[in-house]
C-alpha cells in the first residue's frame, strides 16, 4: 500500500497509518453514497447525507437535503450508474474533501443523462461515521 511505504519512508508510521486509515474511510464513504443512490437505499442516505447538506448539481441547481431526496424518491432524478475514474482525498482533522473524476448515468425530468463530471465532496466525521454535507460537480467532455 502506498500510504504505509511512505510512512515507513518518513519515520512517521503511527500517525501517517493513522491518516492513511482516515483516507481509506472516506474513499468507503464515497462508495457507499454511489451505491446508495443508484440503489435508491433511502434509509443509507438519511444516514450518509448531513441534514446541513448542500447539493449543487453540474446544472447550477441547488438543493437542501430533504429537496435532494424528494426528487431521488419521486423518480423526477434517477442515477442508474455513479463510476468513480479517479479519486483524491485530503483529509483536515474530524472534515475530508474528496475530488474526483466520475461518470453518472441516469435520467432527470424523463430525459436521460450519461455525464463525466469532475465532483467535489465535502465530508464531516460525525456521530462514529463520515457524513456528507457538501456536493458539487462540474460537467468535463465526453
Amino acid at each position: 500500500m502506498r500510504c504505509v511505504y511512505r510512512a515507513w519512508a518518513l519515520g512517521l508510521l503511527g500517525s501517517a497509518l493513522a491518516l492513511c486509515a482516515q483516507n481509506q474511510a472516506v474513499a468507503k464513504a464515497e462508495r457507499e453514497w454511489a451505491q446508495a443512490v443508484a440503489t435508491r437505499d433511502f434509509d443509507l442516505l438519511e444516514q450518509i447525507l448531513s441534514d446541513e447538506l448542500i447539493y449543487a448539481h453540474s446544472t447550477g441547481v441547488i438543493e437542501s437535503k430533504r429537496e435532494y431526496l424528494e426528487k431521488l424518491k419521486s423518480g423526477q432524478n434517477r442515477y442508474d450508474q455513479i463510476e468513480h475514474e479517479k479519486m483524491t482525498i485530503k483529509v483536515f482533522g474530524s472534515a475530508a474533501v474528496a475530488h474526483s473524476i466520475v461518470r453518472m448515468r441516469g435520467q432527470s425530468s424523463g430525459q436521460p443523462f450519461d455525464n463525466r463530471l469532475m465532483m467535489m465532496h465535502t465530508w464531516i466525521h460525525q456521530n462514529g461515521r463520515w457524513r456528507l454535507v457538501a456536493h458539487q460537480t462540474t460537467r468535463l467532455g465526453p
